[in-house]
């Protein structure tokens, strides 16, 4: 009789935390500086889950050695809900490209929600006279090795968008890493650099003042924002897809009622018509996917990028 009251008093206090979640700050780690897309991401988010809960979501940046030292960090905390993780591609990418990867995304987190997808477009300075996919295939076939291309660092989208490209177009360019967006498309603008994948974000004012010709999207098929660009596939790359995503995490092992919670008011949250207008007006379209789907996404994009880095000696 005792241990079974017992046993009553303890699930009781569980509902009881749990209806009770959160009860204080919950922190959302972002793995990058501030200003970028995933911190940009993660601000609206917690920005719209305060609104809504009543509650306090805060974003704190951990950024650090390609975005792990964040993503680690949330790997080691307590998993009790009050802290998240708000990662992007690179977290399926590391695990391919580095060793000292101290994180493993299928056993150390629980998927929540893809938040955001956003298309990357590939680039080129207008002096180079090519006009097209097609045209920049020839180009780079025509000279092996000789044209090259900026991205914002290894293993980054942008270079992983352009080796996924190389390898399916079988072209040879020379990769020139640089510390971020910002100082590769600047040497794109200045013609020291010919091409790179970047967010629309970042190109479309250039491309709109003719400082930067847009050739090609990375999605697999045209964006609303970006219509009168073609996809990658269907210029002669069939099923090309390389897609900037920022995802929603908790350390594995977080109750199944917090996760239920944090995922349908994340669901709610990037439903709304506010919150999809401010995405869509930077060529970003909300997902809201289920943690099943979203766990399936991260275990297919982990499996692309090792393959990649396998074929393409990248590690």
């Amino acid at each position: 009789m005792i241990l079974a009251a017992t046993l009553f008093a303890v699930q009781v206090g569980h509902a009881l935390a749990q209806w009770d979640y959160p009860s204080r700050p919950v922190r959302i780690i972002v793995p990058s500086e501030a200003g970028g897309g995933t911190d940009t991401s993660a601000r609206v988010l917690a920005e719209k889950l305060s609104q809504q809960t009543g509650k306090q979501f805060v974003v704190e940046n951990r950024p650090g050695a390609a975005q792990m030292i964040g993503i680690e960090a949330v790997s080691r905390a307590p998993a009790d809900g009050y802290t998240l993780l708000v990662a992007a591609s690179p977290i399926t990418i590391n695990p391919a490209i580095h060793d000292n990867v101290r994180y493993d995304v299928l056993k150390d987190f629980a998927p929540i929600s893809q938040l955001i997808s956003v298309p990357s477009v590939l680039v080129v300075n207008p002096k180079l006279q090519i006009n097209s996919l097609v045209e920049f295939v020839a180009a780079a076939k025509a000279k092996p090795g000789e044209m090259n291309y900026g991205s914002a660092g290894t293993g980054t989208l942008p270079h992983m968008a352009m080796e996924l490209l190389k390898s399916m177009a079988g072209i040879d360019l020379q990769h020139i890493p640089y510390k971020g967006v910002a100082p590769a498309l600047t040497d794109v603008l200045g013609g020291r650099t010919a091409a790179m994948f970047v967010n629309l974000i970042s190109a479309k004012p250039h491309a709109d003042a003719g400082t930067l010709r847009m050739l090609a999207n990375s999605a697999p098929q045209r964006s609303p924002a970006l219509s009168q660009v073609p996809t990658v596939a269907e210029m002669g790359v069939p099923k090309y897809e390389a897609m900037q995503w920022f995802g929603l995490f908790a350390p594995a092992g977080t109750p199944s009622a917090v996760l239920a919670f944090i995922h349908k008011e994340t669901a709610t949250a990037l439903q709304s018509e506010e919150m999809k207008k401010r995405l869509a007006a930077d060529g970003a379209d909300a997902i809201g996917n289920t943690p099943a789907d979203f766990s399936a996404q991260v275990r297919a994009e982990l499996a692309k990028w090792a393959e990649l880095a396998r074929v393409a000696k990248l590690k």
